[in-house]
C-alpha cells in the first residue's frame, strides 16, 4: 500500500511555473530559478514577458548566492496550456482580483498535471475563496504561498485551503529553504496571514497616536528602531519578560477605558497561562514560551509518530487512516502513509530504522494486516496479509529477539512473528472455536500487548464489555511450554482482574513498571494505569486498595501510549484527537496535539 498524496514525481526534472511577470511575479521566479530549477513565466503581456527575462538575467546570480546553486532557465509563456506542461508546481501572481483568481484556479484545475502544487500568492484574499470551480480532488493540493519583496524581504507564509494535504506543508517548507527564503506556516486559514496581521495592529495603533496628536511620525519611528531594531524587542518574549499577569493588567486597562473586548486579549491571557500560573519569565512554569528547562528538553525529545484512524474526517472510509509524524513540540511535520484500513498499534525498530503497524480492518473480518515502513529506503512492506488475521490491535517489539508481537481482537489470539512476518504463531488463543463470534466472545477479546524479556514474559490487556468493569490483564512466559499451544498452555495467569476497560500496555522494564490504559468510565477509566511488578513480573504487594495506582484522568476515550523513560516522559493519545505529554508518574500532564479533526491510536517515538 502507498500514501495517497506523495511528492510530485521527479519535480525537479519539472518545471515551476508563476502566472504574473509583474515585479513581484517576475522576484518569486528568479528565486526559484536560483535554486536551480527550470522556471516558466507566464503573462499575457509581452511587456510584462520582456520586462522579466531582463530582470531575471540581470539579478539570479545574486540571488544564487545565497542557494549556492547553478541558476536554472528561465522561459516566457503567453498561452498558458504551453506553460502548464509537465509543470510540478504553479504559483498565481495575477493582479488581486477576486473574480481572476477564480477563474484562474478553474483554468488550473482542468489544465495542470494532477499531481502539481497549485498556490496563491494573494495575502489580502484566502486561497479557500477562490474554490468556486475547483473539483474536490484538486483542493488538496491548493494553497497560500505568500512572498513579500525578494531580495529585500525574503520571507514566504504557507497557508492552508482549509483542504490542503497536510503533507504538503513540510514538503513546500524544505523546497522553499532550496531557495534561500525563510518559510512560515500559519496553523490555520486567516486573512492577512501572520505578518501582515500584526502590521494592521501596528499601523492602526500608530495612526491613531497621530490622530489623537500623541506624538508625530519623526518620534514614532525613531522610538520604534531604539525599541524594536536596536533594542531587539519582540512581541512574545517582552511580554514573557514583562510577565503576563502585568500585561493582562495593562490590557485591562485599555479594555474599560477604549471599551474593548477582553475576549481574545485579558481573557485568553487569563484562562490558558495566568490561571495555570504561566506568568513569564518569572515563574517556574513559563508564560507564552516554556521554561528554559522545558525548551532544552524539548529540543532533546524524540519525534512522536502516531496512528489517525481517519473517524473524524467529515467522510471516513475504510482508508481514511494515517501514519503521521509530529514535531517534539507538537508541530506535524510529515504524512508518512496514507490511506490505512484503521491503523491501531505501532512501534519503531530504531537499529534497522524500520517502522511496524497494524491495520484493524473491518471488525469481526479476516481482513486485518500488520506492515512496515523502512523510513530509510520509504519501502513499505505487508508482513500479514488481509486473510490470515482478524482484527490486530495493539502491536510491540521483542528487539532482542527480532520479533512482532500483536493482538488480534475479534480473532481472541495473541500472536508473534519475525520482523519479516515469517514463522506467524499464535501464542495464546482464548476461544475454543476456530471461528468464534464475536459477539458471544467479547470477555476473551485480547487487545493491548507488551513484552519484557528480562523478565522472560509478555502481557495482554482482555477489556471486556464496553465500559463494563470486567477488564482483565494476563501474562504467559515468552516460551511456550514444551508440548503445549496457545489454547492448551498452562502458564497463562490473570495478574489484575475488575477493571473498567483496559487498553493498550508498556513496560518500562528498568523499574518493572507496567502502564496501560483505560477506555471505561470514571472514576477509574478515561484513565493512566501503573502497577509495580516483583521479580517474578507478577503485582508487588501494595497498601492500596488495588494493586495498581490511577496515574491521571480526563481523557477523551484513551487508547495508546508510549514509554520515554529518558526523558521521564510517558505520551497517551485519545480518539478525541489530543496527544497528552506526562511525567513517569502521571504528574505535569499537559497537550502537546489538540485536532479535533483527528481520532489517534497508537503511538511511537523517533
Amino acid at each position: 500500500m502507498i500514501p495517497t498524496w506523495q511528492p510530485p514525481k521527479d519535480y525537479r526534472q519539472r518545471a515551476v511555473v508563476v502566472l504574473g511577470g509583474g515585479v513581484l511575479g517576475r522576484r518569486i521566479a528568479c528565486i526559484w530559478a536560483s535554486a536551480g530549477y527550470n522556471v516558466r513565466i507566464r503573462d499575457p503581456s509581452l511587456q510584462q514577458r520582456e520586462d522579466s527575462v531582463v530582470y531575471i538575467e540581470e539579478n539570479v546570480a545574486s540571488y544564487a548566492a545565497k542557494t549556492g546553486e547553478a541558476p536554472g532557465t528561465v522561459e516566457v509563456f503567453e498561452d498558458l496550456k504551453d506553460a502548464l506542461l509537465n509543470a510540478w508546481l504553479v504559483i498565481e501572481a495575477v493582479p488581486e482580483k477576486l473574480q481572476l483568481k477564480i477563474d484562474t484556479f478553474a483554468q488550473l484545475d482542468e489544465l495542470a498535471p494532477s499531481d502539481c502544487i497549485l498556490a496563491s500568492n494573494s495575502s489580502s484574499y484566502k486561497s479557500s475563496e477562490m474554490l468556486e470551480n475547483v473539483s474536490e480532488a484538486t483542493k488538496a493540493r491548493i494553497l497560500n504561498m505568500h512572498y513579500y519583496m525578494p531580495p529585500q524581504c525574503m520571507v514566504v507564509e504557507l497557508m492552508t485551503d482549509g483542504y490542503t494535504e497536510e503533507g504538503i506543508f513540510p514538503f513546500m517548507v524544505e523546497r522553499c529553504k532550496e531557495g534561500a527564503t525563510l518559510p512560515y506556516v500559519a496553523r490555520k486559514q486567516s486573512t492577512g496571514f501572520i505578518f501582515n496581521r500584526l502590521w494592521a495592529a501596528v499601523k492602526r495603533e500608530t495612526l491613531t497616536i497621530l490622530a489623537e496628536g500623541v506624538s508625530v511620525p519623526e518620534e514614532i519611528d525613531s522610538l520604534w528602531v531604539e525599541m524594536f531594531l536596536r533594542g531587539g524587542a519582540v512581541p512574545c518574549k517582552t511580554m514573557d519578560a514583562v510577565g503576563l499577569d502585568t500585561v493582562a493588567l495593562i490590557e485591562s486597562h485599555y479594555v474599560e477605558e477604549r471599551g474593548l473586548s477582553p475576549a481574545k486579549t485579558v481573557d485568553f491571557l487569563n484562562t490558558n497561562y495566568i490561571s495555570h500560573e504561566k506568568l513569564g519569565t518569572k515563574s517556574s512554569h513559563g508564560g507564552l514560551y516554556p521554561p528554559k528547562e522545558v525548551e532544552e528538553k524539548e529540543s532533546q525529545a524524540p519525534s512522536v509518530v502516531v496512528l489517525d484512524v481517519g473517524l473524524s474526517s467529515p467522510t471516513p472510509t475504510m482508508a481514511s487512516g494515517a501514519v503521521l509524524e509530529y514535531s517534539a513540540t507538537g508541530q506535524i511535520k510529515r504524512t508518512l502513509v496514507e490511506g490505512q484500513a484503521l491503523p491501531d498499534g505501532v512501534a519503531v525498530d530504531t537499529d534497522s530504522n524500520t517502522l511496524f503497524w497494524t491495520n484493524m480492518g473491518i471488525p469481526g473480518k479476516q481482513d486485518g494486516a500488520v506492515l512496515s515502513l523502512n523510513l530509510n529506503t520509504k519501502a513499505i512492506e505487508t508482513i500479514v496479509a488481509p486473510g490470515t488475521i482478524n482484527t490486530p490491535k495493539q502491536l510491540t517489539l521483542d528487539k532482542t529477539g527480532k520479533k512482532v508481537y500483536f493482538c488480534d481482537r475479534e480473532g481472541c489470539r495473541v500472536y508473534r512473528c519475525n520482523f519479516d512476518g515469517s514463522d506467524l504463531e499464535a501464542l495464546v488463543s482464548t476461544s475454543n472455536s476456530d471461528n468464534p463470534a464475536p459477539a458471544e466472545n467479547i470477555h476473551n477479546w485480547c487487545v493491548g500487548i507488551t513484552v519484557a524479556p528480562t523478565l522472560g514474559k509478555f502481557y495482554w490487556t482482555q477489556k471486556g464489555p464496553s465500559k463494563g468493569g470486567q477488564g482483565r490483564i494476563f501474562c504467559a512466559n515468552i516460551s511456550t511450554p514444551a508440548g503445549q499451544s496457545g489454547t492448551s498452555r498452562s502458564d497463562v495467569e490473570c495478574i489484575l482482574e475488575g477493571l473498567p476497560e483496559p487498553i493498550d500496555l508498556e513496560i518500562d522494564e528498568s523499574s518493572n513498571l507496567l502502564y496501560w490504559t483505560d477506555r471505561g468510565e470514571i472514576p477509574f477509566g478515561n484513565s493512566l494505569n501503573r502497577a509495580r511488578l516483583d521479580a517474578s513480573g507478577r503485582p508487588a504487594e501494595t497498601n492500596l486498595p488495588q494493586k495498581h495506582e490511577v496515574l491521571t484522568r480526563n481523557f477523551n476515550e484513551t487508547i495508546g501510549l508510549k514509554i520515554d523513560a529518558d526523558n521521564n516522559t510517558i505520551y497517551v493519545t485519545d480518539l478525541g484527537g489530543s496527544i497528552y505529554r506526562c511525567d513517569l508518574d502521571g504528574k505535569n500532564k499537559s497537550v502537546l496535539v489538540s485536532d479535533e479533526h483527528r481520532a489517534f491510536t497508537g503511538i511511537a517515538l523517533l
